[in-house]
């Protein structure tokens, strides 16, 4: 399943100006932010509550950033 993340992608731009800085302030290293905003390995819950408090949305507000999925084009 693909998840849709381009509006946690323009929060994240957004807030921290690049992706680099987000994944800094995650914990979490370049790569690993990679893969997961392309559902090669999933998020988890401790890792959406923490993207939360630092992107400024409420946590009601999760499955807008986290579980959008991607429309497929016949």
């Amino acid at each position: 399943m693909q998840y849709d993340y381009s509006k946690l992608i323009g929060r994240i731009i957004e807030k921290f100006g690049t992706r680099s800085s987000f994944a800094e302030a995650m914990g979490v290293s370049e790569r690993t932010l990679s893969l997961k905003l392309n559902s090669k390995i999933p998020w988890k819950q401790p890792e959406m509550e923490k993207a939360a408090n630092l992107l400024d949305f409420p946590l009601g507000d999760i499955q807008v950033y986290f579980f959008a999925l991607k429309v497929q084009r016949d």
